[in-house]
């Protein structure tokens, strides 16, 4: 997976880092669809949230930001995203 995420960020040369974004990637994931490890069928967007970990690298705890006349406006979980990963979240079940 680590070569597939480097194609996807050229010029990203630090592996360890590289490896963490995958890593947090796959927690969010397991987080999200309260599964204990990612599914298969999920590593793309798993590689789809660590180039957006990576991306966002200093925008730490902004939701927005803007300089001059440009304003970038962050998601938590785009809704692309949300989207592939609500087929495989698991319910939870509840006694009375």
């Amino acid at each position: 997976m680590l070569a597939r995420l480097k194609r996807r960020i050229p010029g990203a040369g630090d592996d360890a880092l590289l490896e963490d974004l995958i890593a947090d990637a796959g927690r969010m994931i397991c987080a999200y669809t309260q599964r204990p490890a990612v599914p298969q069928a999920l590593e793309a967007a798993q590689l789809e949230l660590a180039v957006m970990l990576f991306n966002r690298m200093g925008m730490e705890g902004e939701s927005s930001h803007g300089e001059g006349s440009v304003t970038r406006t962050v998601d938590s979980l785009p809704e692309h995203l949300r989207r592939q990963l609500n087929p495989w979240r698991l319910a939870k079940a509840v006694s009375a």
